[in-house]
């Protein structure tokens, strides 16, 4: 199991186990993360958009363009963004830690 931390807008650090090969985003769901995924991984939207940890970022594959345009939509984007349905976990991102925009809201909650 690969251990992932998600640090909520608010600064409270949620754990969450996936396995290799796991999408970010459905860890992120699972783990009850405000991240709708609206086009459901097909990066027709933005709504995933997570902020990585900066010791993290170098260790992702380089966002195609197709990301770094869904990304142009997204509120609140840093250098270190992506979107969660665009990563795939792995072994060696084993303690990934990636922060929840302030921005993000799941329109599927009431």
């Amino acid at each position: 199991m690969l251990r992932i931390t998600f640090i909520t807008a608010n600064g409270e650090r949620i754990a969450a186990e996936a396995a290799d090969g796991d999408s970010l985003l459905d860890v992120a769901q699972i783990a009850d993360m405000p991240l709708e995924g609206t086009c459901e991984g097909q990066m027709a939207c933005s709504t995933c958009h997570v902020i990585v940890g900066k010791d993290w970022f170098d260790k992702l594959p380089p966002a195609s363009d197709d990301e770094e345009d869904m990304l142009d939509l997204a509120a609140g984007v840093t250098r270190t963004s992506r979107l969660a349905c665009q990563i795939t976990l792995t072994a060696a991102l084993d303690g990934l830690e990636v922060r929840i925009p302030g921005e993000s809201r799941n329109m599927q909650r009431r």
